[in-house]
């Protein structure tokens, strides 16, 4: 109970100053708002200078893309662009992202990890029409959140987002901590071979296991890319993982990192990065003083393992400039999302785990795998008037207990949309409280996450994990 006492304190603390913050900036951007411009990273091209501060236009489209160095693949993806242009908003800002549908079937963007009105979370029929061939929607919301979040659609999920349309998008404090540098890297594994040609996006007998991995590993669309920072820089490293089956345990060599937000979300006292697994729609942001050339070898690396070994992700070299003066890392302030009335919350319990090997077969002899279940139902699709039940109805305004249970060997990271939880509980032993929209659930794993259920709607709920939605294990839960 101190933790969660001291969390509140936090969130209650930072709110006052998150308000001060907004309102200097709302007085100061009413002079000229060509402010956004200049917060775009390199690769960034979605902005429009329209007078409006975070107004961004967006397509989903086909193109081409130099994956396999001196090869071509064909692939989809958000302006063209592999990576796809980074979303930066303000917290407490209002943004409009003007998204036009240029690929051959419906598609929609979802907003992964954000608390917005349900009119703008992206799910097909559950939230909002598909978006047609050559229409366009326009999304718009204030996040009340900053960290680091993605973007995504949420239909024929295993093509759309495994051939490219995938995308970072940060949400930047409303004062801005001081980082001399602050990167982002999107970590992706591609269905392709040494030509850059395409294999199987899916398999049904992996589908039914860990799902289909890819095999051409990148960080913004580049295999093992490396980036330059002069000696001294304060770096904010954020992680995202959007790949469709991969979890990443992650380490970091040559220099001593500290955790500072779990999926968007500072923690209330960072804390050494001695190694972290991020399942699909994860993030993680790091932050570290880059040291100088002799001491890190000329380079820090991202690796992540599979069993003892380590495989490079990127890495980052110091330059020959002379080290920035000493200055401590940046604290995060917390974001301001309701602490769960513990003592008085409902709890739910949610098992995840196969069905039996028998898969359902269409009028022309198709099968249609379904090879998951959330408290023994699968996921049957749903289409305009045909919406299954949700499986948890739950009170407007009232706190909830989720107990999470995998009944399997093979991970499931467990996202929530339009809320965030607070985790209390992993395999039965309390932990430090920390706020999360997606937990993992490792094998035979459980998880308690709690949260306050402030935000009506119907939202979805499902593992991340694309093939695991696709085969059954997604749901939504509806608040009224």
């Amino acid at each position: 109970m101190d933790s969660l006492n001291k969390l509140k304190q936090s969130v209650a603390s930072d709110a006052v100053t998150q308000d001060s913050g907004l309102t200097r900036r709302s007085f100061l951007q009413m002079g000229g708002l060509g402010i956004a411009a200049a917060m775009m990273p390199r690769w960034s091209l979605a902005h429009i200078d329209s007078g409006f501060a975070y107004h961004y236009r967006l397509t989903a489209e086909p193109a081409k893309a130099e994956l396999v160095p001196g090869f071509t693949t064909d692939v989809l993806a958000f302006n063209g662009d592999i990576p796809a242009p980074v979303i930066r908003a303000k917290q407490g800002q209002p943004v409009r992202i003007e998204f036009t549908n240029k690929l051959n079937e419906p598609t929609t963007i979802h907003w992964h990890g954000l608390r917005i009105p349900i009119e703008m979370d992206g799910v097909p029929f559950l939230s909002q029409k598909p978006i047609m061939p050559g229409e366009t929607f326009v999304y718009e919301f204030t996040p009340p959140d900053a960290g680091t979040f993605w973007y995504h659609p949420h239909m024929n999920s295993t093509e759309q987002l495994g051939r490219g349309l995938v995308g970072a998008m940060v949400v930047e404090e409303a004062i801005k901590p001081d980082f001399d540098v602050d990167e982002v890297l999107i970590l992706k594994h591609w269905h392709l071979d040494k030509k850059g040609g395409w294999k199987a996006l899916t398999r049904p007998r992996y589908a039914a296991r860990m799902g289909t991995p890819g095999e051409w590993g990148t960080a913004n669309g580049v295999n093992n890319p490396r980036y330059n920072f002069r000696p001294g820089s304060r770096v904010r490293l954020r992680l995202a993982n959007v790949d469709n089956t991969m979890t990443y345990q992650l380490r970091l060599k040559g220099v001593k990192a500290q955790v500072i937000a779990i999926d968007g979300n500072p923690v209330l006292n960072p804390f050494p990065f001695e190694g972290h697994k991020i399942g699909p729609g994860m993030r993680l942001d790091l932050a570290f003083v880059m040291p100088e050339a002799a001491v890190a070898n000329n380079k820090v690396v991202l690796e992540y393992q599979l069993g003892k070994f380590g495989f490079p992700i990127a890495n980052f070299a110091s330059t020959s400039e002379s080290a920035l003066p000493k200055k401590p890392l940046p604290k995060l302030a917390m974001n301001p999302i309701p602490v769960p009335d513990i003592e008085n919350a409902e709890t739910l319990p949610f098992v995840f785990e196969w069905e039996g090997a028998i898969s359902p077969v269409d009028e022309k002899g198709e099968t249609h795998d379904t090879f998951w279940l959330i408290n023994r139902r699968p996921w049957q699709g749903m289409g305009p008037g045909n919406i299954p039940d949700p499986v948890a109805d739950l009170t407007l305004g009232k706190s909830y207990i989720f107990d999470l249970k995998n009944n399997t060997q093979y991970h499931h990271p467990i996202h929530i949309h339009g809320h965030t939880f607070l985790v209390l509980e992993i395999d039965g032993e309390p932990v430090t409280p920390f706020y999360t929209d997606t937990v993992l659930l490792g094998k035979n794993g459980r998880a308690k996450a709690a949260f306050v259920a402030d935000n009506p709607g119907r939202w979805m709920y499902h593992c991340h994990v694309i093939e695991h939605m696709k085969t059954g294990l997604m749901g939504y839960v509806k608040v009224s």
